[in-house]
Order: C-alpha cells, then sequence, then structure tokens
C-alpha cells in the first residue's frame, strides 16, 4: 500500500502527515467510528469508481444505526471521494471514508457536544489476498470466533468497533498458516469471512448466507448475485450448514478489497480440483470485464471520477 499525498479531513484538502486526531477521541477509546472501502479502477475511458453511490448510501446508513448524526450530504461526501483521487493523480485506488467521534469527555454513551469528524484517504492498494490467490485460490479455516448477531450489535453497520470480531477471525487464520478465517454461528451454520462474503457452488447452483445469517451486507456481494444470474446461474439465498464447504465444488469470497478470490481449501479439505472452479472463473471474469468494456455496465455502477 503506497500512501497519498492528500487526505480530504472535514471539507478540506490537507497534507498526508497533517492528517492527525486527538488521543482523547471517543473513537479511539469506545470504536464509534463507521467506514467503507471503495475501489477505484482505471480503464478505458478514465478513472471509475464503482458502485460509488451505494457505497456512500450504506456508509450514512451504517451511521444512521449508531445515532451518528454527520454533517455532511451524499452529494458532499460523494465529491470527497472524487476529488481525492484527482487531487493525489490517482488512476486506480482503494477509497477509505471514515465518520468518527472526535475529542470529548470519557464516558460510552458520547455528549451532545461531542464533534463528528469526517476523512476521505485514497491509495494505491493492489489484491487484498495476494496476486496469487486470484487464479489459484487461498486457503481458509473456520475460525473457533462466532460472528457477532444483530443480538447484540447491528451488524448491518459497517462500524469500526465491529472488526475487533475480525481481527480475532483473521487474526486465528493467519497464526495457524491460513490466507483467511471464516466465521460460523453458533449453530453452525455460515457466516462470512474476516473482511468478505462467501459463496459455495454445488452441482451448478451458487449458495450464498443470507442478510439474517449475521453478514455485512456486501456491495461486492451484491454484484456477485447479479453478475451470475446474467451469467445464467441460480443464486440461492439460504442458511448453509458448516460442512456444506468440504463438499463443494467451488468456493469464493467477495469484498471490495478481496474483490473475487477463489478458495481452494478449507480446514485443510481440498475444494473441488483444489484451484479456482469454472463458475468462480466465469464470476470474476464478469466483474473484471466492467473495467475493461468485455462486461456491459447496464446497471451503471461505474462512475467517472471527471
Amino acid at each position: 500500500m503506497k500512501n497519498s499525498q492528500f487526505i480530504w479531513s472535514n471539507g478540506e484538502m490537507i497534507p498526508w502527515e497533517n492528517a492527525t486526531v486527538h488521543v482523547m477521541s471517543h473513537a479511539l477509546h469506545y470504536g464509534s467510528s463507521v467506514f467503507e472501502g471503495i475501489r477505484c479502477y482505471d480503464t478505458p475511458a478514465g478513472p471509475v469508481i464503482f458502485r460509488l453511490g451505494g457505497h456512500i448510501r450504506r456508509l450514512l446508513d451504517s451511521a444512521k444505526l449508531y445515532r451518528i448524526d454527520v454533517p455532511y450530504t451524499s452529494q458532499q461526501l460523494t465529491q470527497a471521494c472524487k476529488d481525492s483521487i484527482r487531487k493525489n493523480g490517482l488512476t486506480s485506488a482503494y477509497i477509505r471514508p471514515l465518520i468518527f467521534l472526535g475529542e470529548g469527555p470519557l464516558g460510552v454513551v458520547p455528549k451532545d457536544d461531542v464533534p463528528v469528524d469526517v476523512i476521505v484517504a485514497a491509495m494505491e492498494w493492489g489484491a487484498y489476498l495476494g496476486e496469487e490467490g486470484m487464479t489459484k485460490g487461498i486457503d481458509c479455516c473456520v475460525s473457533s470466533w462466532t460472528r457477532t448477531t444483530s443480538a447484540s450489535i447491528p451488524v448491518l453497520s459497517k462500524a469500526g468497533g465491529h472488526y475487533l470480531n475480525a481481527q480475532l477471525i483473521g487474526g486465528e487464520a493467519r497464526r495457524n498458516g491460513f490466507d483467511e478465517g471464516i466465521s460460523v454461528s453458533a449453530q453452525g451454520t455460515i457466516s462470512e469471512g474476516s473482511a468478505e462474503n462467501i459463496f459455495i457452488v454445488r452441482d451448478g447452483k451458487i449458495f450464498t448466507p443470507p442478510l439474517c445469517a449475521s453478514i455485512l451486507g456486501g456491495i461486492t456481494r451484491d454484484s456477485a448475485i447479479a453478475l451470475a444470474g446474467d451469467l445464467g446461474f441460480e443464486v440461492i439465498e439460504q442458511q448453509l450448514p458448516r460442512e456444506l464447504m468440504y463438499v463443494a465444488d467451488e468456493i469464493f469470497m467477495t469484498g471490495t478489497a478481496a474483490e473475487i478470490t477463489p478458495v481452494r481449501s478449507v480446514d485443510r479439505i481440498k475444494i473441488g480440483t483444489g484451484s479456482r472452479g469454472p463458475i468462480t472463473q466465469a464470476v470474476q471474469a464478469a466483474f473484471f470485464g466492467l473495467f475493461d468494456g468485455k462486461t456491459e455496465d447496464k446497471r451503471q455502477w461505474l462512475e467517472h471520477v471527471s
């Protein structure tokens, strides 16, 4: 990951090194932040941001679920993302908008006068789970940590504090020699990876856990479902038992950072041929085809930076 020169901070472009926060910021002590991960792709027609409107809507929804009053409109945040790409001279980038509660008195419940700070950073970032993993697949394990549920937190919110659970899931996997961890519920049904949604292919059909399986409503997940449908595949959203992964023909993960990444093994059990399967490859090709013109952008998912 390569740092850029400027960050959009509370309505202004400031030098990267000047983007600092106070050590008494509420978000630092209590995790009171919400954020997004957004991709900008270099295309023959210039840089485009993938599903920017959907990301900004989810960002504001996340803030609403935590009763954070955001001092900027969706239009202003959209423009901030585009400005961050232009100001830093980027053509392919990862964009990170972040809304967080700033400096204020101690106390879990924030006071009404605690400021709401907003930043947008844009930077170069390659394949989250490795370039080789995009073709050969990655090795995953089922984590001993279960996913948090809507009984305790609003799981559909992409909030900073939620990612402590993700750190435990992903960190455990990496310490044990795997590329990524997969969480299951207390009942043994599949949830998602530490930062990705999961899809299972069996007998030509694609299965994925529903929103009620304690997953984040992934925008890349939604895109993969739509693209798979365009390709003629049946996509079924339902609760899935853990063991279905072990007998799957193919598995792939989706996410803004992970994009479309195949899984070659789970708990050291080979999935299918132990490499990227044909259905995964087809969905992956349709996804990346959006950025070189091979896939028609019929849903207007691509928003030009300029």
